[in-house]
């Protein structure tokens, strides 16, 4: 196991909340057999808040199939991943996103089409729950891509004519992430992730850095690693493209998979850029719609990057 892979596994093995467990817990029992790992991040894992919070939660499961059955959310998953859906449980609230193992490792490598996952995962992260030892490896080595393909698409963003540091190439990383998606952040969330914890990201940093010096001295860069500043600009013009189509057509689908998601995202959009923005009762009707006419109005304004 790589420095960076020892310090992933004892990072998700630190302990949560027992009301966390419980949560991830109940979440694994309603898939059976196809559920393989439960894992919990972001804010509410910084913060240590939980009461009023909305928990996240990636459930990791063997097979769509598998998880679904024959339903129509096998093809909805498998082709515009992840599925998200509310819970509560113990009088908490979180909404879990659903991947297949294969799409968990596949999208937190360079090759994914958008950042939502490999920019989640290079962050703090906790295995809340999983169903053997075996899975606990295989997550650990999924989540090892994150972070090596922030900095391997970072890195060629960064000026060369100023001298820079590891966090600061963690704070650009994350910089250029949150702009590639439609994010209610406030403009300075980027740098206070890392602001938050900076041994830890000092610690992962030059666990990074020695893997990529170790993977570029064997075998050279990866085929999609980009070597160049004109080479980094496009392939961000690309995720920046594919992260915003993304979110508005995975928010069209979270209003067939996801009860109340138009107001979740309205609460996710208040809590972070400081807005008073109210659903009316026809966008609840037609969320599809009263989304669409949020949206705009939101960009416009400021609210959403």
């Amino acid at each position: 196991m790589s420095e960076l892979e020892t310090l992933i596994a004892d990072e998700l093995a630190q302990p949560v909340d027992p009301r966390v467990s419980a949560f991830a817990a109940s979440i694994a029992a309603s898939y059976g057999a196809a559920a393989r790992a439960v894992l919990f991040y972001g804010s509410c894992l910084r913060t240590t808040e939980l009461e009023g919070q909305m928990l996240d939660f990636y459930l990791i499961v063997s097979s769509y199939e598998e998880a679904y059955g024959k339903s129509w959310l096998v093809g909805a998953n498998r082709r515009l991943p992840p599925n998200v859906f509310p819970a509560e449980h113990g009088g908490l609230v979180a909404k879990v996103a659903v991947l297949s193992d294969e799409d968990f490792h596949r999208l937190n490598r360079i090759a994914a089409s958008a950042v939502s996952v490999w920019a989640r995962f290079a962050q703090p992260a906790r295995l809340a729950w999983h169903a053997d030892g075996p899975v606990q490896a295989q997550v650990v080595e999924a989540i090892a891509g994150a972070p090596v393909t922030l900095f391997d698409l970072t890195r060629p963003m960064m000026d060369t004519d100023t001298e820079y540091g590891i966090l600061d190439l963690w704070k650009r990383g994350f910089e250029l992430t949150y702009g590639a998606e439609l994010r209610a952040e406030r403009k300075d969330r980027s740098g206070s992730v890392v602001d938050s914890d900076p041994e830890r990201y000092a610690r992962f940093g030059s666990a990074v850095a020695a893997t990529i010096a170790e993977r570029d001295q064997g075998r050279g860069r990866g085929p999609t690693s980009p070597d160049s500043r004109k080479a980094a600009e496009k392939r961000w013009r690309q995720l920046r493209r594919n992260g915003k189509l993304l979110t508005l057509a995975r928010l069209a689908k979270a209003s067939a998979t996801y009860a109340g998601g138009i107001d979740y995202l309205a609460w996710k959009i208040n809590r972070h850029a400081g807005t008073d923005y109210v659903i009316r009762p026809w966008q609840r009707k037609w969320p599809i719609l009263g989304a669409l006419v949020m949206l705009p109005r939101l960009v416009m304004g400021g609210a959403i990057k």
